[in-house]
C-alpha cells in the first residue's frame, strides 16, 4: 500500500492565534501634566501593531516621573489587568527625576538583564551617551517588563535591531526576538511576529506547527510541537 504523503503546515490564521494583554506605560512629567502630547505610548504601539501576529489587547498607562506612581500603575498593569508583557518609556536616564529603573526593580520577582545589555550596544551605534542608559527588565509573576527608551526612533531602533551595514557592520539584534520565548517560559502565551519586521527565536523544541485544517480529511490530528 503506497504511503500517504504528508500534509504541509498551513499558516496559523489570527483564529488560532494566542490573545496577547500588551500594557504600555509612559512615564513623563510634562506629558502627564499636559505640557505636550505623549509620544512614547503611540511609537510603541506603532511598533508593535506591526510586529505582533496576535490579537492584543491594549492597556495604557500616562504617569509623572514619581516612582511611587511609576510602580502603582505597573502592579494594575500585571496584577489586576493581568497583562503578558509590559513596555515603559522615559525616565532610564541620570537625571534626579529619572526614576523608572528604581520603580521596575521594587516590583520584580527577578531580574533580566540581558535586556538592558542589549539596548545599550543598539544606542552605541549612535550616539556615546547610551552608556548613559539605565533601562532595565524584569519578570514579576508571569509577565515580563522591559523598560524602553524615551524617543520614538530609538524605541523602534531597540525593539527592532539593527541591519548590516555597507561598510561592513554586522547585523545586530533587536531585544523583541528574544521576547517572545521569554513570555514562552514564564507560561505566557505563544506570541508570533512578522519575520520581515522581527523575526522571534525559539530553540527548535519550542517551536509550534500550525494546526492542520480540519477541512482536509487526510490532515490528521493537529501537528505535535516540534522536536
Amino acid at each position: 500500500m503506497p504511503a500517504t504523503p504528508a500534509t504541509p503546515a498551513i499558516p496559523a490564521s489570527p483564529a488560532r492565534l494566542d490573545s496577547v494583554r500588551i500594557g504600555l506605560l509612559s512615564a513623563s512629567d510634562r506629558a502627564a501634566s499636559g505640557v505636550y502630547a505623549d509620544l512614547g505610548i503611540p511609537a510603541l504601539k506603532d511598533w508593535l501593531s506591526r510586529a505582533v501576529l496576535n490579537p492584543v489587547e491594549w492597556h495604557d498607562a500616562l504617569v509623572a516621573d514619581e516612582q511611587a506612581q511609576i510602580s502603582a500603575a505597573l502592579r494594575r498593569l500585571v496584577d489586576d489587568l493581568q497583562c503578558d508583557l509590559v513596555l515603559t518609556t522615559g525616565g532610564t536616564g541620570p537625571a534626579p527625576r529619572d526614576v523608572t529603573p528604581e520603580a521596575t526593580l521594587a516590583v520584580a520577582d527577578r531580574v533580566m538583564p540581558g535586556f538592558g545589555e542589549q539596548m545599550r550596544q543598539i544606542s552605541l551605534a549612535f550616539v556615546p551617551t547610551a552608556i548613559l542608559s539605565r533601562q532595565v527588565a524584569v519578570i514579576r509573576g508571569r509577565s515580563l517588563i522591559i523598560n524602553l527608551p524615551g524617543q520614538p526612533k530609538a524605541i523602534a531602533e531597540t525593539l527592532q535591531g539593527l541591519p548590516a551595514g555597507a561598510d561592513g557592520r554586522a547585523a545586530v539584534p533587536g531585544i523583541f526576538a528574544a521576547v517572545p520565548y521569554c513570555v514562552d517560559l514564564i507560561g505566557g502565551p505563544y506570541i508570533e511576529t512578522d519575520a520581515a519586521l522581527c523575526r522571534a527565536f525559539r530553540p527548535k523544541s519550542a517551536q509550534r506547527l500550525a494546526p492542520s485544517s480540519p477541512a482536509d480529511p487526510a490532515a490528521g490530528p493537529p501537528a505535535a510541537i516540534k522536536r
